[in-house]
């Protein structure tokens, strides 16, 4: 018995060692016992809260999913002016370097004026023979007069000679000879009368021309073009700003380096008008408007979220402009997601310098109210 009593001690105390250690009583910093309801309880409500919280956070996502869209596929962009000179020539000087700040009309670099300085002047010659040619016809135009005179005096003396010759053959007192040489100086005469006015005609006209423009002959005005296309090049010799900006790739400028005409030089950048352009895919499109809110973050500034809005979408994919669009006709056709350059418009200053091509990220709320 007394065996049997000691067996039964030592199952019970085994087994209430082998109780959990979340069901035996903990004593806590105060001294008095927790009790087993209490900590039921809390064990509940841990287990109660964890899917409430996730059902919040769910309903969360899906009460504010399809609200908005957004791209990291986004760029500041900037008004840019290439520069390049209109005449050709050899750099003589450059007063800019790169990112030098210069406003309209500011001297950018300098061409070697002696070649259009050599025009100019033989422009000015140009119109200086022309005005010598002008009065020499002016001179002709006033001696044809006296030519025509001449010539008709000419033809009546030959015809009174003619006319005594043929008095003088009819009574048989003169040759032949004489009689036809009487006649062939009237012709002679004759002919010298309509060279004269035809002379005078041909004078009259370049008087006439000359009349027809303010107080100019065609010729002098040729000339005078040449020499106004001559100071125009001369003046171009002289590179100035066409708007005002930054000015960058300035480097490419070098004293004695051969400036070929309409080839870009340099590049103003306008950093006052500043936007972004981001490229969103087309199945971010359905509910896009033009006028909608935006909000623009940018990777160089983390600190810095600006707001702006739609201000155009595209009219076409960012393929469809590239240099080599794709062939969809093609038998190794893979369809692939287009984007789409949405323009998006800063409506308000930024405190930190925007700089062409800056990495931003654009999300767009479909919600607001666009166009």
């Amino acid at each position: 018995m007394d065996m049997l009593k000691s067996e039964d001690l030592s199952e019970t105390y085994d087994s209430s060692s082998a109780l959990p250690e979340e069901d035996k009583d903990e004593t806590p910093a105060d001294g008095v016992p927790w009790s087993k309801p209490q900590r039921r309880w809390s064990r509940w409500i841990v287990m109660a809260l964890v899917p409430l919280a996730l059902i919040a956070v769910g309903g969360y996502i899906w009460l504010t999913s399809g609200q908005s869209v957004s791209t990291d596929n986004a760029y500041v962009q900037q008004d840019r002016v290439s520069v390049a000179a209109e005449v050709g020539g050899r750099i003589i000087a450059t007063d800019i370097s790169d990112n030098d700040l210069v406003k309209e009309g500011d001297i950018l670099f300098r061409i070697d004026p002696a070649p259009f300085e050599i025009a100019l002047a033989q422009a000015n010659a140009a119109i200086a023979a022309a005005e010598v040619q002008v009065q020499a016809l002016r001179t002709t135009a006033a001696g044809s007069s006296v030519d025509i005179s001449a010539a008709r005096e000419d033809i009546a003396f030959a015809q009174a000679t003619f006319e005594r010759q043929r008095a003088l053959m009819q009574r048989g007192f003169t040759t032949k000879a004489d009689f036809e040489a009487a006649q062939h100086a009237v012709e002679q005469a004759r002919e010298r009368l309509r060279q004269a006015q035809a002379d005078a005609a041909e004078s009259q006209s370049f008087a006439a021309n000359a009349r027809s423009m303010p107080g100019e002959n065609p010729a002098i005005a040729a000339a005078k073009v040449q020499r106004d296309q001559a100071q125009l090049n001369l003046s171009r010799t002289v590179v100035r700003a066409p708007s005002s900006g930054r000015v960058a790739q300035a480097d490419r400028l070098q004293i004695g380096q051969m400036m070929v005409s309409g080839l870009p030089a340099l590049t103003i950048v306008a950093d006052k008008n500043s936007w972004v352009e981001a490229n969103f895919k087309e199945t971010d499109l359905d509910q896009m408007r033009v006028g909608q809110q935006a909000e623009i973050r940018f990777d160089a500034y983390p600190d810095v979220t600006l707001k702006g809005h739609v201000e155009s979408i595209g009219a076409g994919t960012g393929s469809e402009f590239s240099v080599l669009p794709a062939q969809n006709a093609t038998g190794n056709w893979v369809k692939v997601t287009q984007r789409v350059p949405v323009r998006i418009a800063i409506d308000e200053a930024s405190p930190r310098p925007l700089i062409a091509g800056l990495s931003t990220e654009v999300t767009v709320d479909i919600r607001s109210k666009g166009k």
